[in-house]
């Protein structure tokens, strides 16, 4: 049997005890795209990671992408951490790894890349096997606990997001802007302690105005649930056709991170390097 996304399982999964109401369902598979999904995967049924995304943005989303500053992505053999700016919170991530995994295979043979993303997207089967979850809502698995400190440990290459979520509407020096939110600390402290180097990325691409609004409108009524979060799928429908342009920055050495800041200043000094002095917004 083709593998098909069922939202009514994946609820299940997550809240067993919960009762949700049938239009919710169906207006949950409305704007997840679910008919498309499941038509797209009966379409390619054997395909995953790598080829299965570039069939995605090639085909099921018609964008493309290019690459500025390529040459500085590592040719030697040595892990290293790739962090980035995060603004449309899935589609992004998708092209960056797959820009990634292109250059860095050609260049280093058999290099291998997880992407930390939340543990949502583990239900995409096709591409989980490139994830490394996180649980925003509860406590990862002892399994996936384990799971991460042996890629930590191994020469698999890292992407990660460390603003954790994709790019909000704020208030930045008197200024409305379109920027991700505090970056964290986690990915100083692996540089750290796997003297791994940072290679920072910025894409350039925003989300329809209706999801700055549905999640500024949210945080003004102090609603915790995080809504917006429903509809960054229907974004990534709504990205098709566009073209994105990443810029690649030059790497930052591990020994950069010493004691004249805390990890969370550090943080902040990276995502500072990845907006850069032409104020990038978005």
């Amino acid at each position: 049997m083709p593998l098909q996304f069922d939202i009514r399982a994946v609820l299940k999964s997550k809240a067993p005890n919960a009762h949700v109401p049938g239009f919710l369902i169906r207006y949950l598979e409305r704007i997840t795209h679910i008919k498309q999904m499941n038509a797209f995967l009966a379409k390619y049924p054997d395909k995953k990671d790598f080829e299965f995304i570039r069939l995605v943005v090639d085909e099921l989303l018609g964008c493309s992408a290019s690459i500025d500053g390529i040459e500085n992505i590592p040719t030697d053999n040595k892990p290293v951490i790739f962090v980035s700016n995060h603004p449309l919170g899935g589609l992004d991530g998708m092209i960056i790894a797959e820009m990634i995994h292109e250059s860095r295979k050609s260049k280093v043979e058999s290099r291998k890349l997880k992407v930390i993303v939340n543990e949502l997207l583990m239900y995409m089967e096709p591409i989980n096997g490139l994830w490394a979850p996180v649980n925003k809502v509860g406590r990862l698995s002892r399994e996936q606990v384990e799971a991460q400190q042996r890629m930590w440990e191994s020469e698999t290459d890292v992407l990660t997001f460390p603003a954790g979520a994709c790019s909000r509407l704020q208030r930045i020096d008197g200024h409305w802007k379109i920027q991700d939110l505090e970056w964290q600390k986690n990915f100083v402290q692996r540089a750290r302690e796997y003297q791994r180097d940072i290679v920072p990325i910025y894409f350039e691409g925003r989300n329809r105005k209706r999801f700055y609004a549905l999640a500024f409108l949210r945080k003004l009524l102090h609603i915790k649930l995080n809504i917006e979060m429903l509809y960054l799928v229907d974004e990534m429908f709504g990205a098709h056709g566009k073209h994105f342009k990443v810029h690649v920055l030059p790497p930052i050495p591990y020994t950069t991170f010493d004691n004249t800041h805390t990890p969370k200043e550090w943080a902040q000094h990276v995502k500072n390097i990845v907006y850069g002095a032409d104020n990038r917004t978005c």
